[in-house]
C-alpha cells in the first residue's frame, strides 16, 4: 500500500514492519480491529489500521444510516508511535526504537 502524504511518499513495501496488533476478533466480526505499524528507511512511523462496522475505523455506508468496513493510513509523531507501542504492550519494540525516550523508573 502507498500513500502520498504532505509531499512524502509512505510504502509498506519499501517500509520495516515494525509489529501488528489485532483484537482477536473474527475478519467478519463488526467489532473486528487489526493494525500495522512500519517505519520508512528515512525513521518516519505510519499506521495501516483496517476494521469492521464497530471498530475504530468503520465508515459511513452508502446510502446513509450504516457503517461498513474500511482501511486507513495514518502518519505517527514519534510521541503517538511510542503511545501506541506502549498501549499494546510492545515493550522489545518500543526499548529498540525509543530508547532515548525511556528511563528506568
Amino acid at each position: 500500500m502507498k500513500a502520498i502524504i504532505n509531499g512524502k511518499r509512505y510504502n509498506t513495501e519499501t517500509a520495516t514492519k515494525v509489529a501488528d496488533w489485532s483484537n482477536d476478533y473474527c475478519y467478519s466480526d463488526f467489532n473486528y480491529c487489526h493494525e500495522e505499524l512500519f517505519v520508512t528507511n528515512k525513521g518516519a512511523f505510519f499506521l495501516i489500521g483496517e476494521g469492521g462496522a464497530l471498530s475504530l475505523y468503520s465508515k459511513p455506508a452508502f446510502g446513509g444510516g450504516t457503517a461498513g468496513s474500511s482501511e486507513v493510513f495514518q502518519v505517527l509523531t514519534g510521541e503517538e508511535t511510542l503511545t501506541w507501542l506502549e498501549r499494546h504492550d510492545l515493550a522489545e519494540e518500543a526499548e529498540k526504537y525509543f530508547s532515548d525516550s525511556i528511563e528506568d523508573a
